[in-house]
């Protein structure tokens, strides 16, 4: 057994359970996106995007699939950005003082964000690609 300070049972955190435990985790995963949105720059371009992009995909003459395909790519770089942000938020409360590891940890998370908005650009010009060019 590893040698936690404490047994899981004595964590003050984790005493919730059944419908407790949803309610609070839910109220929790509010005040992640309440305090992403106020403080994060990122998070509100992504979700602007979300907001605008969302009602094109429902309105597009395209399968189901390809809709839902569409607004998850935009979810995606939402929870994508929101881990970006969960890392460089626990990394600055270390410390604010320059370490290359820490440049690294944000780097990566950073990268991440990258790569999910080449995915999402990258479905969304597939399926918007033959309605515009009339290409089958």
């Amino acid at each position: 057994m590893l040698n936690a300070p404490y047994h899981i049972d004595q964590n003050p955190h984790k005493g919730n359970r059944g419908l407790a435990r949803a309610w609070h985790a839910a109220k929790n995963s509010w005040c992640g996106l309440v305090y992403a949105f106020m403080e994060e720059s990122a998070f509100r371009q992504e979700l602007t995007l979300f907001a605008l992009l969302t009602p094109v995909a429902c309105l597009l003459p395209i399968s189901l699939l390809e809709k839902a395909l569409l607004v998850s790519s935009l979810v995606m770089v939402l929870v994508i950005e929101l881990l970006n942000s969960s890392v460089e938020a626990a990394i600055d409360r270390i410390s604010f003082e320059h370490h290359d590891l820490s440049k690294r940890a944000k780097d990566f998370g950073s990268a991440a964000v990258m790569l999910a908005l080449l995915v999402a650009t990258l479905l969304w010009a597939a399926v918007c690609a033959p309605l515009i060019f009339n290409v089958n």
